[in-house]
């Protein structure tokens, strides 16, 4: 009789994120922590956007709302949103200040943190 045994790796960025943590795993301006995202983001932003909106379970044109007004609603309740779901430490006026003043960081900022804290685990089956 063969019988399988499942076992489950979780690998971690070590230094980047600590699981449970309540910070933002990275700084507002860690723009050399992703390049490549950093790097789409500034020459294509309105995609860029579009796609992390998409990726976060949000609608894809999420992000076009903040075309129309001083304070991007979309950007900054996306911040808050994450902020919440993740148990991230922050105020409601902080992410109205860095959405307005910061878009390309902020959206560049939950990119990265969303690729972190959605690391899936390894799964690697044996058989005995």
């Amino acid at each position: 009789k063969t019988s399988f045994t499942l076992l489950v790796v979780t690998q971690t960025q070590p230094g980047r994120y600590a699981q449970g943590s309540s910070e933002w795993s990275s700084g507002i301006c860690d723009f050399c922590e992703n390049i490549p995202v950093c790097c789409f983001a500034y020459w294509c932003f309105p995609c860029f956007a579009c796609k992390t909106s998409r990726d976060y379970g949000e609608h894809l044109c999420l992000p076009l709302a903040d075309w129309f007004g001083f304070i991007p609603p979309a950007t900054m309740s996306l911040r808050a949103s994450m902020r919440h779901r993740y148990g991230i430490r922050g105020t409601l006026c902080e992410d109205c200040v860095y959405s307005t003043f910061c878009m390309v960081c902020v959206w560049c900022q939950m990119s990265r943190e969303m690729e972190i804290r959605n690391t899936p685990a390894v799964v690697v089956t044996s058989k005995r």
